[in-house]
């Protein structure tokens, strides 16, 4: 393949080394290079596991990054036009990202086998030499009993199940034992309801619905029809392997304390648990609880949940968007986009489909087209709508999203977010001339039609200049400076797009001349977009912190809030809004300001001459009483010495005043 390393020089700076047989009779140039104590990019990925080797004898695995610019640029038929390609994905590959944590099973080996008939009895029989057996029987027919008892065989049904490798809970009705009598059919003695059953693995062989939503992701849960002979033999050996500690990433790193879910009881958003696949999401009080170990990694929380509270961690967002920034900003310094060209288009992949897709377009056809910059990810479905925002505000041109053309995950998440951010992109000017999408999925699970796709792909306009941001911070900070980077270096900017309902941006319809200034909904704000002043009676607002939970509504008295999604970018800079503002009540005694003007005169209008306690002489103390702050409040009754219970006469008596009087 062809090497332009005057490009790469130009964009990755340091010190540029080539060679012919780096992974052979070269190797100690690459040992050499470790030992400096500098950063090291190796492109190729084939020999990885020996340089790997190499960095662990001289302790530089820390150093070491590697960087795929074969398949993914030079074996091409637009090979000699890659070199800025090249030079992008080396930079890219250069860039730090921090370690995920992880999560621990703990397996006993503990197996329920779950089915119909003898396949059940037959698969636990041969597990029974490495795992501690039970075989469950689910509405048994005719099975003929087993010659011995090694392994207990039960009747029952599953009729609810939780848990996951190690901590499995399930709850079986119609639970019987066998009887040691049976002959020609196994038969069974009473039955009972509401039994629980405990394992650390469970193999499902009724070819019936599965025990769990999205069962394939749900870790220590085989499933396999039993008429599949091959499909049992495989799931036989994984749960023989089952048995001990076992380690899981953790996708989503939580924050309680932004979730907007609930507040007072009252429900807010509920993104996150609408688009979870395998269940691991529910609610608990005012936020949302994520369980680690049922969680599958797809990332789709994360990419609709407008606070960042459901951040994604395998990397986190502001370090992927660092290294989207790196990668376009090397493209566009090796000459990549020159004046009048066509902007990249982001090919945004996984390494289990994507990776693999592209390795045989590669071998066996045409290759990605030069302009076409792959950016791998751990789960496409993680992608949210700040790294589409930034991928054009850094200067692409287009954004492509390759998923399975039977996904893994469920891709809904994933087509709003491209479809909403469709919209803004065409609004802003990023859109070509002749028109065409410039974000949508690629959905295949075919080479040659991927380079079909990407050949027909429309190119959009570019940035005339493209931002250079650098993100950090929270998830939601990086998607506000994102959309107004994006806005900022858009080629034909606009300040108001309308959005779809559900979309993360907005601002209210607000009544103002119903509301109250009762501050309820500033209480069940989670983001602060709406805030009261200590020092007057007034309601704010800010658009840019508005997630459109949906809980000021909800919450408001009045019914006075509706929400408005959509993109405001003279709002977002401007300051705070006054949604409502009114005059204070100042204290008749002390003159402190408490309450609105318009609150208390339209109660005191209401009470005075209308209520028997607010009749005569004595209502007007109690009227005057309304008009002081709460501390004058309390000495004015204590001193005026009344009681709003003293009139007997329009108080009915009852037998405890007889029982009383008396008494006395």
């Amino acid at each position: 393949m062809p090497l332009d390393a005057a490009a790469i020089g130009r964009a990755c700076g340091g010190r540029l080394e080539t060679g012919e047989q780096l992974c052979g009779r070269e190797l100690e140039r690459v040992r050499a290079a470790m030992i400096s104590g500098r950063p090291v990019t190796v492109s190729c990925t084939l020999k990885a596991p020996l340089f790997r080797e190499v960095a662990e004898e001289v302790g530089a695995e820390e150093r070491v990054a590697f960087a795929n610019i074969r398949e993914t640029a030079g074996w091409s038929a637009e090979a000699g036009a890659a070199g800025p390609k090249m030079a992008a994905l080396l930079a890219a590959a250069a860039e730090p990202m921090p370690p995920a944590a992880s999560v621990s099973f703990e397996s006993r080996g503990v197996v329920l086998v779950y089915g119909r008939d003898e396949v059940a009895i037959e698969a636990g029989r041969r597990l029974a030499d490495h795992l501690d057996v039970t075989v469950l029987l689910s509405r048994p027919g005719e099975v003929a009993p087993p010659r011995s008892g090694e392994i207990p065989v039960l009747k029952g049904t599953v009729r609810a199940a939780t848990g996951h490798l190690g901590a499995f809970r399930l709850t079986v009705d119609d639970t019987a034992l066998p009887l040691p009598s049976s002959r020609r059919v196994l038969a069974f003695g009473p039955a009972r309801n509401g039994a629980t059953s405990t394992c650390d693995i469970v193999v499902d062989l009724t070819g019936g619905t599965p025990l769990f939503p999205a069962h394939d992701l749900r870790s220590g849960y085989l499933r396999a029809d039993p008429r599949d002979p091959a499909a049992v033999e495989r799931v036989l050996f994984e749960a023989s392997h089952l048995v001990g500690t076992f380690d899981k990433t953790r996708f989503v790193d939580f924050h309680a304390d932004l979730c907007a879910h609930s507040r007072s009881r009252i429900t807010g958003c509920t993104r996150c648990l609408d688009v979870c696949p395998t269940g691991a999401i529910a609610p608990a009080g005012d936020h949302v609880a994520i369980d680690p170990h049922v969680c599958a990694g797809c990332g789709s929380c994360a990419s609709v949940c407008p606070t960042g509270a459901a951040a994604y961690a395998l990397p986190p967002a502001d370090a992927l968007m660092r290294r989207l920034r790196t990668l376009l900003a090397a493209y566009r310094k090796a000459g990549g986009q020159k004046a009048g060209s066509m902007a990249p288009v982001l090919l945004i992949h996984d390494d289990g489909h994507g990776a693999p897709l592209i390795d045989a377009l590669a071998r066996f056809g045409e290759g990605l087209p030069a302009d076409v910059l792959p950016f791998p990810v751990n789960e496409v479905t993680q992608v949210g709508p700040e790294t589409i925002a930034a991928a054009f505000a850094y200067g692409a041109g287009a954004v492509r999203l390759l998923v399975r053309a039977r996904p893994k995950h469920d891709v809904a998440a994933l087509a709003r977010n491209a479809a909403r951010l469709e919209s803004v992109v065409q609004a802003l000017g990023y859109g070509p001339e002749a028109g065409g999408a410039v974000v949508s999925l690629i959905e295949t699970d075919d080479p040659e039609a991927l380079g079909q796709a990407l050949a027909e792909s429309a190119r959009g306009t570019p940035a005339p200049t493209p931002s250079g941001f650098m993100p950090d911070g929270d998830v939601r900070g990086v998607l506000r400076f994102a959309v107004s980077e994006l806005h900022h270096a858009a080629p034909r900017p606009v300040d108001l797009v309308a959005l779809d309902a559900g979309a993360p941006f907005g601002g209210l319809d607000f009544r103002t001349e119903a509301c109250t200034l009762c501050h309820a909904c500033v209480g069940a704000c989670p983001t602060g977009a709406l805030a009261d002043d200590p020092d007057r009676p007034r309601l704010t607002f800010a658009e840019s912190a508005c997630v459109q939970c949906g809980l000021c509504a909800a919450t408001c008295p009045e019914d006075v809030i509706g929400l408005k999604p959509q993109l405001d970018f003279a709002a977002w800079a401007a300051p705070r809004r006054v949604l409502k503002e009114e005059e204070p009540f100042d204290c008749v005694s002390c003159g402190k300001a408490f309450g609105t003007r318009s609150t208390i005169e339209r109660v005191i209008a209401r009470l005075r001459d209308r209520h028997w306690m607010f009749a005569g002489q004595a209502g007007e103390e109690r009227i005057k009483a309304l008009m002081m702050c709460d501390t004058c409040r309390v000495s004015h009754v204590l001193n005026e010495g009344f009681d709003p219970h003293a009139a007997e006469e329009n108080r009915p008596r009852t037998s405890e005043d007889y029982i009383r009087a008396r008494e006395a």
